[in-house]
């Protein structure tokens, strides 16, 4: 049986956590079930020289999204729709020594220019952004919450480095909002 539509976006976001953790020396690999129970799909795992003074190791738990939904007009923001409140409140939720985070892939509509293979390209088309939900308000309804990524949060080696650096000195920023 072929996948649905949403179970290959769901495979393309994996593939941009990997494909972009693996350019920045990182492991990363998918969660089980009861990671997913947890909020968790994939975990980023760095060993090395951090800004910390004694700690080599930092592990981030990455809820992943994909969609081909707009990502709205906001200049300085890309919003997605997180439908499920528990899940989002595990992830603005601080309770771990790992920060959890979301990264949401925005696919073009038209899953004909998802993925363009050549002898020399591999191209997926647009990005993935990040964010992480600390501090996040509570949901005012029972289906789900707008949330809001800073474009500045595009998904990147550099940016993923940058990103777990700061979780090695706890200085990931808390979710803001327009």
């Amino acid at each position: 049986m072929a996948l649905t539509k949403q179970d290959v976006e769901s495979e393309l976001s994996y593939a941009y956590l990997h494909a972009v953790a693996g350019k920045a020396a990182m492991s990363c690999k998918l969660g089980n079930r009861h990671d997913d129970g947890a909020g968790v799909d994939a975990e980023v795992i760095y060993r090395g020289t951090t800004p910390h003074a004694y700690l080599r190791q930092v592990q981030l738990d990455v809820q992943m999204k994909a969609t081909i939904k707009s990502p709205g007009n906001d200049p300085n923001f890309m919003t997605y729709f997180f439908q499920g409140v528990g899940r989002y409140d595990k992830l603005r939720t601080n309770d771990s020594a790992h920060y959890k985070i979301i990264v949401v892939l925005f696919l073009p509509n038209n899953s004909n220019d998802w993925l363009n293979c050549s002898p020399n390209d591999l191209i997926l088309k647009n990005g993935a952004y990040w964010t992480c939900l600390y501090g996040a308000p509570t949901s005012t309804n029972a289906t789900g919450e707008t949330i809001y990524l800073p474009k500045a949060n595009l998904l990147t080696p550099t940016s993923l480095t940058e990103l777990v650096m700061q979780a090695a000195m706890n200085t990931v920023p808390n979710y803001t909002r327009p």
